[in-house]
């Protein structure tokens, strides 16, 4: 820890201590944890839309990872990275497959149904 945590961490108690902390606006009430303080302002509609619709971050970042993934897989020319590269996007598919089945979103799910017991017989 340097110096100046040392610093903050000492004045941070003595202000508890003395009460500082007490009585600030919206204390004891529970916080907002839904508020869009940190997206930027341009982005805010398009985020409160896909919100409301069911979307999570998490999915669109695993929906990302799987582009990315098909990306290096197009241009991989390595055999056995190729391969391993395919295996982790089987992995994602299935738990992006999974996320939307938790939402009730329909997908094609014959196609998923068809490519999760190919994956699972080659795993098991």
């Amino acid at each position: 820890m340097d110096f100046s945590m040392i610093i903050s961490e000492q004045r941070i108690k003595k202000a508890q201590e003395d009460g500082e902390f007490d009585n600030l606006p919206g204390y004891g009430k529970p916080q907002n944890l839904d508020d869009d303080l940190s997206i930027p302002p341009a982005l805010r509609m398009a985020h409160r839309i896909m919100k409301n619709a069911g979307y999570s971050n998490e999915e669109m970042d695993l929906k990302k990872e799987m582009m990315r993934i098909e990306d290096l897989i197009r241009v991989c020319e390595d055999d056995l990275e190729k391969e391993e590269l395919q295996r982790s996007l089987n992995e994602k598919m299935v738990r992006y497959n999974s996320m939307l089945s938790k939402r009730r979103v329909k997908t094609n799910s014959s196609i998923f149904k068809n490519y999760e017991e190919k994956i699972e017989k080659k795993l098991l």
